[in-house]
């Protein structure tokens, strides 16, 4: 494709799309937020691309899929290359070890895709970056009752009795409740992490569930954890609830009262196994890891 003097945001993604099929408008955002890309503006403020800026870009795309390199990595070499007065270029190479573990639990007799912990997850290690907070306050009656229904050190996520608060957040209230920027909430979205629980006319609400989501994914955030990396524990949970299901069909076909009492009760009991039995397979694996 022949570029201008300068492209737009939308012309560099038609540009490196067909060697990069996972890159989009929000990623390229994301890095600039970052601080790996500095496109100039116009006074209007849109984004203007040149040769050089599309060649970082590439660059960097580059290095995190052939190299499994972590942001802050990439970022350090691009701030050394640019003290020097260089162009990004490759300068080692990165040894990458995946270890590969049984699935947890099967649930289907289907050949099902493993969910073990690996050294790579989705097939890319954890990235560090910043966190930032958003600029966009939410107002004080909503984020109290935000903070209310959803205490930081008790999520619901824990507790399946938990009350249903009938809590309703905007993307722009649910972002400043967690401490994210948009940016951030448009990565848990892209990955379907965040769904949001209702339509408002032309806007989008979250739930409490939403909220928590959102605040634990702060945490793995600050931890140098993406949001393609979470996956795995919305993908786990599903499966956990697939035979959860198969466990409790008996109960739930009964459609009375007391059969979905118990069904709810056994349920919770389940989750607590759950919890228990992940907790002691962590504790293994982290004892190895960490040679004690």
């Amino acid at each position: 494709m022949a570029l201008k003097a300068h492209a737009s945001i939308g012309e560099v993604l038609a540009e490196l799309r067909e060697e990069f099929p996972d890159i989009t408008i929000s990623k390229i955002r994301f890095l600039e937020s970052q601080g790996l890309i500095d496109p100039e503006r116009t006074p209007s403020g849109y984004r203007k691309f040149y040769e050089t800026d599309i060649s970082r870009l590439r660059w960097i795309l580059g290095q995190q899929r052939d190299n499994f390199l972590p942001l802050k990595v990439i970022k350090d070499r691009l701030d050394g290359f640019d003290a020097r007065g260089e162009e990004p270029h490759d300068e080692v190479e990165v040894e990458v070890v995946v270890v590969d573990l049984d699935p947890v639990i099967e649930v289907d007799p289907e050949p099902q895709p493993a969910l073990g912990q690996q050294v790579l997850i989705d097939g890319e290690p954890p990235v560090r970056r910043r966190g930032s907070r958003s600029t966009m306050a939410a107002p004080a009656t909503r984020r109290s009752r935000a903070e209310a229904a959803v205490p930081l050190d008790d999520e619901p996520g824990d507790d399946l009795e938990r009350e249903v608060s009938g809590l309703s957040l905007t993307r722009s209230e649910l972002a400043h409740a967690a401490g994210l920027d948009d940016a951030a909430i448009g990565q848990l979205e892209e990955f379907g992490l965040l769904v949001p629980s209702r339509q408002a006319g032309d806007r989008v609400l979250f739930d409490e569930d939403s909220l928590a989501i959102a605040r634990l994914a702060s945490g793995f955030f600050k931890q140098g954890i993406e949001a393609r990396h979470l996956r795995m524990y919305r993908q786990f949970a599903e499966r956990e609830a697939l035979l959860f299901e198969q466990v409790l069909m008996p109960l739930l076909r009964q459609r009375n009262p007391e059969a979905r009492a118990k069904a709810r009760e056994e349920m919770t009991e389940l989750a607590r196994l759950g919890r228990g039995l992940r907790a002691a397979f962590l504790r293994n694996a982290s004892r190895d890891l960490l040679g004690e």
